[in-house]
C-alpha cells in the first residue's frame, strides 16, 4: 500500500514538474516581445510636441512645462495629431477640467486615416472613451480605463498607412478651460495588407419604438472585425422601474437576410452576468453604472477572446425589451404604457405570445400567472467599435448636439 502511494506521489511530482516547465516555456514565449528589439520608432503627440517631430519636444519656457495644456473655446476645433506615413496609434490619454455630462457629450472627437475627408471615428468624447451617458466612473477594461475617474485612456491599436489626423471640437456653448492629452504611436517601415482601419459609430434613440430593434451598427460593407460596444440606457418611468434588459443582441454576417447568424439570449446575458444586472467591471465586459434610483445603466462587451470577423458585410441590433410579473404588466397597460407582450412563462410552461392569432389577452381568466417579457420604449445610446479594410465608411454622420445632450 505504501509502495502504491509512493508511485502515485512520484507520478504527481513528475506531472507537476512537466507542467511547470511548460508554463515557464509558455511564459517566455508569450513575453518574448517585451525583451526583443523591434525596429519601430516611438512618437508622442502633445501640446509640448504637437508635430511629434524627432528632437522637437519642449520648445517653450526653456523646456520647463511650457505648454502642458491648452484651451478649447466654444465652437473651436483643435488638431491634436496630423502626421504622414505609416504607423500605429497604441495609446491615447486625455484629461479635461470640465467633466460634466453636458461637456462630455458636447465635445466631439474625430479621427481620419490616410488623408480621407470623412472621419472613420466621430463620437461624443465621453462615450468614445467608454463612459456612457456622460457619466465618468473609475474603471479599467481591456480597451479603456479611467484610473481615478478623472482621466480618459484608450488602448485600441489604430493602424494607418499614409497618415493620421485627430481632432477635438467643442460644439457646446461653454469654453473648456483646460485640455491635456498625449497620443502615443509608432512609425512603421512596412505596411501589412492584413491591417485593418479602426472605426467607431455612435447612435442614440431617445424613445425606441416597441417591436423595432435598436441599431448598434448599421450595415457596413467590406472585410473587417466587430470589436465591441458600450451602451447607455435611461429607463422610461412609465414602466415603473421594471426590468428593461430582456433584449437579445443580433449580428448579421455576410449576406444574412431577415434572420441573424449570431444571437444572444438577453441583455445582461450578453455582458456575461445573469438574473438582472448590478455594477461590475471586467476586462471584456462590465456595467460601470447601475443606478436604480434614476434608472440609468451603462454596460459594455468587447469581443477580444471571441473575435467576430466578417468578409463582406456586417450589422448589429439589439431588442429594446423588458419584463415584469403579469399583474404589474396589466397595470402598466391600464395606465397607458406603450408595450407589446412577447412571452409568458411560469415554471416549465412557456407561451410565445407573438405567435398567437388573435393576440392573447393577458386579462383572460384561464391564463396562467407568471413573468411577461414585453417590447418597450426607452432611451438607448451606444458606441460601436469595429475594424474595416478601408479608411472611411458610408455610415451616417454623427448626430447633432441637440440629440446628444438631450436631458443630460
Amino acid at each position: 500500500m505504501r509502495l502504491k502511494f509512493l508511485v502515485v506521489g512520484i507520478s504527481l511530482l513528475v506531472f507537476l514538474s512537466c507542467q511547470n516547465e511548460r508554463q515557464t516555456s509558455g511564459d517566455i514565449a508569450f513575453n518574448a516581445s517585451l525583451f526583443e528589439f523591434r525596429d519601430l520608432e516611438p512618437r508622442w503627440n502633445s501640446f509640448e510636441n504637437p508635430t511629434s517631430g524627432k528632437g522637437s519636444g519642449g520648445q517653450e519656457n526653456q523646456g520647463a512645462k511650457g505648454h502642458p495644456y491648452d484651451f478649447l473655446k466654444a465652437g473651436e476645433t483643435k488638431v491634436l495629431m496630423d502626421v504622414t506615413g505609416a504607423g500605429i496609434i497604441n495609446r491615447m490619454w486625455f484629461t479635461i477640467q470640465d467633466r460634466s455630462p453636458q461637456m462630455l457629450r458636447s465635445l466631439r472627437i474625430d479621427m481620419y486615416w490616410d488623408g480621407e475627408e470623412i472621419p472613420a471615428v466621430s463620437a461624443p468624447f465621453g462615450d468614445f472613451f467608454g463612459n456612457g451617458l456622460g457619466r465618468l466612473v473609475v474603471h479599467e477594461s481591456k480597451l479603456f480605463s479611467s484610473a481615478e475617474g478623472r482621466s480618459f485612456n484608450c488602448f485600441i491599436p489604430m493602424p494607418f498607412r499614409n497618415g493620421a489626423r485627430v481632432t477635438v471640437t467643442n460644439e457646446g456653448s461653454k469654453d473648456l478651460d483646460m485640455l491635456f492629452y498625449d497620443i502615443n504611436f509608432v512609425l512603421l517601415n512596412n505596411w501589412n495588407d492584413n491591417y485593418l482601419y479602426f472605426h467607431c459609430y455612435w447612435n442614440r434613440d431617445t424613445a425606441t419604438t416597441p417591436g423595432q430593434d435598436y441599431v448598434i451598427l448599421p450595415r457596413v460593407e467590406g472585410k473587417g472585425r466587430f470589436l465591441g460596444v458600450n451602451f447607455g440606457v435611461i429607463g422610461n418611468p412609465v414602466y415603473q422601474k421594471s426590468w428593461w434588459g430582456e433584449g437579445e443582441v443580433k449580428m448579421y454576417l455576410d449576406g444574412d437576410g431577415e434572420l441573424p447568424t449570431l444571437i444572444g439570449t438577453g441583455t445582461e446575458d450578453y455582458i456575461g452576468t445573469a438574473w438582472g444586472q448590478g455594477a461590475f467591471i471586467n476586462r471584456y465586459m462590465g456595467c460601470p453604472v447601475a443606478d436604480t434610483e434614476n434608472d440609468h445603466w451603462t454596460f459594455y462587451r468587447y469581443h477580444i477572446p471571441d473575435p467576430i470577423y466578417f468578409s463582406r458585410e456586417f450589422r448589429a441590433d439589439i431588442q429594446a425589451m423588458g419584463g415584469n410579473m403579469k399583474k404589474q404588466v396589466i397595470e402598466m397597460i391600464d395606465r397607458g404604457a406603450n408595450l407589446i407582450p412577447v412571452t409568458l412563462q411560469e415554471g416549465q410552461e412557456f407561451m410565445r405570445l407573438l405567435d398567437s392569432v388573435p393576440p392573447v389577452d393577458l386579462k383572460r381568466d384561464d391564463l396562467m400567472d407568471g413573468w411577461v417579457n414585453f417590447y418597450r420604449s426607452d432611451d438607448w445610446s451606444s458606441t460601436a467599435y469595429f475594424y474595416l479594410d478601408k479608411p472611411a465608411s458610408t455610415l451616417p454622420r454623427l448626430a447633432g448636439l441637440e440629440l446628444r445632450t438631450y436631458k443630460m
